[in-house]
């Protein structure tokens, strides 16, 4: 089932919608949102792509407003505060669902530079960063192991950035052809690329 959740944070209040699992659930996944002052919310097509298929696959998916988006309180922060705000969200996660399911942090774009920052102070079993914006913003190196998912076309952070930063950690890259920054026709793509790595898994 899907519901809506609010929770006291360091803007105010912070407001977000959870994904259950039909199965006795086995993760919980955070997913962050883009760049809000382009218009980044947690109804973005890849942020609830993201929700659902974590959700297929027995998570707990919780998606969230950053401060200053929706209903959530505050302003826009330049990845500060939207960092405090993935952390909140994911103790909430855990004291709600229980702190011994394994974390897995995602998002897209500005949420995947905003789940790196907040993977160095959690510890969090996977990271998922679609199209994570390495260009525009000083991304943080990230665990081995992460899943990093590139469109060839992207338009707003080039696939050469990508893999510059990619480079000097050894980080593997699955690129999608012809794919741009928002991934529009290859959601269905970025659904299985995301399901396959977590099968067969041991989370």
């Amino acid at each position: 089932g899907l519901h809506k959740f609010s929770i006291p944070a360091p803007s105010g209040v912070l407001h977000g919608m959870v994904h259950m699992p039909e199965v006795e659930p086995r993760a919980i996944a955070v997913v962050a949102h883009p760049l809000p002052i382009m218009g980044g919310t947690m109804d973005n097509k890849i942020v609830t792509t993201l929700a659902k298929t974590f959700a297929e696959l027995g998570f707990i998916a919780l998606r969230f407003n950053f401060r200053g988006v929706g209903e959530s309180s505050g302003e826009y922060d330049e990845g500060n505060g939207e960092t405090e705000d993935a952390l909140a969200i994911a103790h909430y996660a855990q004291q709600e669902f229980g702190a011994h399911l394994p974390l897995i942090l995602a998002g897209f774009s500005f949420g995947g530079y905003v789940q790196a920052r907040a993977a160095e102070q959690l510890r969090a079993r996977k990271l998922v960063l679609i199209a994570p914006a390495v260009g525009r913003f000083a991304m943080p190196h990230v665990p081995a192991g992460s899943l990093i998912v590139h469109g060839e076309l992207d338009e707003v952070v080039t696939l050469a950035d990508m893999l510059a930063w990619a480079r000097p950690q050894h980080l593997p890259i699955v690129v999608v052809p012809e794919a741009e920054h928002y991934f529009h026709g290859r959601l269905h793509q970025l659904k299985e690329i995301v399901s396959q790595h977590f099968l067969g898994q041991n989370i």
